[in-house]
This record gives C-alpha cells, structure tokens and sequence, in this order.
C-alpha cells in the first residue's frame, strides 16, 4: 500500500521529509566492482571488453565483430514492422524539430571603450551514446541522445548498445540509423563507459557519454567524469501528479503506472485537493495492477515507494512539488496554466489532462532525458547545449587597452600577480612610448 499523507495531520511535515529523504537506489558494492572494470579496460582494452562482455551478456565477440556492419544493420531495419518504423520517424522528425530551436547564436560586439567582445558556440568532437539492453532496450533513448547531438553537430556518434545472448533490438539500430549515428558497438555495461572514456584499440574515445543506464552504468560515468563529459547521473524515474477531483481516477492511474513499471525502484506521487479522489485513484491502481503486465515490477514500486498527499489547495501542491522536484510533473487541474506559474522546479511539466507523461516519453519533441532524485532544482534535462561549449572571444584595441588595462594592472598587484600586471604594463608602456598603428 501506498504512502497517505494529509498536509493537516499532525507530524506532516516529518512524514514528508522522510518521503524526500527516501532512498530508493542503494549499491555501495557497485562502485568497487566498477573500479575495477574500469582498471582493466584502462589496461587491457579490447581483451577486457571482449572478456566482460562474454561474462555478462554470454555473447563471444573479436574486435573486428565488436561493432554491428552496415549489412547486419541493414538486415535488423527491414525486419522493422512498416506501423513501427513510421512512429520512429516521426518521433525523430518531432524530436529534431524541437532540438533545432535550442541552437544557440554566436555574439560579438563593441563596447563604449573600444574592445569587441562576445562568443562562439562549437560542438564537441564525438559523443558516446549508451542505450540499454535486454529488457531495457529503448529505441526511444536513441532518438533522446543523438539527435540533440547530431543537430549541434558533432562530428562522430557512436551508441554502446549490449546485446544479451546476441539478441540485438532492430529499432534501436533503425533509431541509430535515423539519428545519424556512425557506429553501434554491441557491448555494454561498465566496461563500454570505459571504452568510451578512455578508447581501446576498436572504440576510439569520445569527448562526452550521455544516455540511462543501470547501476553499474550510473557508477561507470560518475568515475569517469573529468576525463569525459557526461550528461547526468540518473537515479530510478519518477512522477508527480497534482489532479483535482475533476480527472477520471483511471486516467491519472495508469499515469502513476507508467512510471511504476519501469523499475521497483521508481516512485510515483498524486497530490490532490480532494482526499476521496486520492483513495479513489488508488484503488484504481490496485485495479490495473490486477492485470498490468509488468505488476511483478509496478506493483512493489507502488507499494514501496508510492504517495497520495492529501492539501487543501492547489498553492499548497505547488510548493510540496517544488520540494519534490520531479523528474516528471503532470498538472491535471481546471486551470493548469495558472498552476503552471507556482511551479519553480521539474525536469519535465505536462499540462492539462491530455497531456500524459508518456507523451513526452515517445513523440511530443522535449527531450526525456531528465533530472532525478530532485536534482531538477539545479539542473536540466538534456538538450543541444549538452553536445555544446561556449568559448569567450575578447579583442582589445590599443584605446581600449589604454582605457581599461590601468584597472587590470591594479587588481593583478592587489592579487599579488605580478607577472599578470606586467603582461599589461608592458603594453601600455609602448602605448605610452608613442603612437601605435592599429592591430600592432
């Protein structure tokens, strides 16, 4: 059974403290045994790789069948139903449509004092996509990683996709092929972070590592971070609904739902105004749980993990939720626009009744690569900026350094830096010695 809380009930706010304080993801022993994957790849690269692969996916491979050939990628996309392989297309189509809007533009100007300043956007040179397999296998993530990679135009994709028993999924090679990725090799697991990160004589390394993972993935790039860029560490998914009484119980069940069956560890909240409307969604989930075909996986991650709170005004949703944070907010109320301006923090909000999470998760265009575990109050879901750096252009005249260098000079003996003042006394005694043409 679910967690109830009522915001009027004495000792509210500890029960609700320790539902923020829940952990839902604890494996100390994984970062050791990631420590020492990521050792031996570091030091034996292909042989480790090929190695961990037979260990944990029971597929034999050789560097040269590591990655999937263009025939064997072209064989697995044919398979593809022509129904399926249109909704990829068009998640992709919207996906890329969304993306392109979040490209940034270059500035560059002059000031008052005479130096032209400004900066520049360039993609980093190649990113590593981890998609996951077996059960897991999400040709959905593809389109999430790469396509905001290739719209800011890196210059070389490559997914690290496993493949249990050498059961490959043909739509997330379609996926990769529709995002413009160069490569898919078919290892996975600590030991493709570690490949990525630090390249082997096959997989070449790559500037930056994004996509979901399990446990053993999150650790992977949380060590390798600093030699790589990484996009996030991801904890077990999550939802938030804020419903009023005016929802069908079944509708905002099956959204709790939809979070639920992605891991025992995920946790779905309702927040609602009307304690009856809370009791009767959850019966509705007990109902769906009855014949949901992942309830072995919903089932313990509702009723571990689960919420109805209970306030007495939607002001009230507002500020639980943005303690909360989620990965994912749905505003199921009469005016969810007006709630829409409470709300501070949430990787991903969905407005109104029609709008369900999985929406997002599929087709609308956002991206569904979010924040978790409520690191939405200081970061975002992953985007085009992601697969971007930002380079500061600075230019100064001889003017300007006339203008401005005097007051560098001084905060750089105030700092004790005497060879930055220097730097620009140096200048500004040339300056001093007589006229100057410009650019010299």
């Amino acid at each position: 059974m679910p967690i109830f809380l009522n915001r009027d009930e004495p000792g509210f706010e500890t029960r609700f403290a320790a539902l923020l304080e829940m952990k839902r993801e604890d494996a100390p022993e994984v970062d050791d045994v990631v420590a020492r994957i990521i050792s031996d790849v570091r030091a034996r690269g292909d042989a480790a790789v090929i190695e961990l692969t037979e260990r944990f996916d029971r597929l034999s491979l050789t560097p040269e069948t590591m990655a999937f050939t263009s025939d064997e990628i072209a064989e697995a996309v044919a398979r593809v139903p022509a129904v399926e392989r249109a909704a990829l297309e068009l998640a992709a189509d919207r996906i890329r449509a969304y993306h392109v809007r979040q490209m940034p533009e270059d500035q560059s100007w002059t000031d008052p004092d005479g130096a032209t300043l400004g900066w520049r956007w360039t993609p980093v040179e190649a990113a590593g996509l981890y998609v996951p397999g077996g059960l897991a296998s999400y040709p959905s993530s593809v389109l999430m990683n790469a396509i905001p990679a290739q719209v800011a135009g890196v210059n070389r994709l490559v997914v690290c996709a496993p493949t249990p028993d050498g059961v490959a999924n043909p739509l997330v090679l379609l996926a990769a092929q529709l995002s413009g990725v160069d490569v898919v090799y078919r290892v996975g697991g600590a030991q493709a972070v570690a490949a990525m990160a630090y390249g082997t004589d096959t997989i070449l390394p790559v500037d930056k590592i994004t996509g979901p993972g399990n446990a053993y993935v999150a650790a992977a790039k949380r060590r390798v971070f600093g030699k790589v860029g990484i996009d996030m560490i991801a904890g077990p998914s999550e939802i938030l609904v804020i419903a009023d009484r005016h929802n069908d119980p079944d509708w905002i069940a099956v959204d709790l739902l939809s979070q639920a069956e992605h891991d025992a560890s995920a946790q779905s909240i309702l927040i609602t105004d009307d304690a009856a409307f809370g009791r009767a969604v959850a019966d509705a989930v007990d109902k769906r749980l009855e014949t949901l075909e992942r309830r072995a996986i919903a089932g313990p991650s509702w009723r571990d993990y689960g919420a109805v709170i209970t306030v007495d005004t939607l002001d009230q949703a507002a500020m639980l939720s943005n303690r909360i944070a989620p990965e994912h907010l749905e505003l199921c109320v009469a005016d969810p626009h007006a709630l829409l301006t409470k709300i501070r923090h949430a990787g991903a909000i969905f407005i109104g009744q029609w709008t369900p999470e999985a929406i997002g998760d599929y087709i609308g265009g956002p991206n569904h690569v979010l924040p978790t575990a409520r690191s939405a109050r200081f970061s975002s879901g992953l985007s085009v900026m992601d697969f971007l750096k930002r380079t500061t252009l600075a230019e100064m005249s001889p003017a300007a350094l006339r203008a401005i260098g005097p007051a560098a000079e001084t905060l750089a003996r105030s700092e004790s830096l005497e060879a930055h003042g220097l730097s620009i006394r140096a200048r500004l005694d040339r300056l001093n010695d007589g006229p100057l043409e410009e650019g010299h």
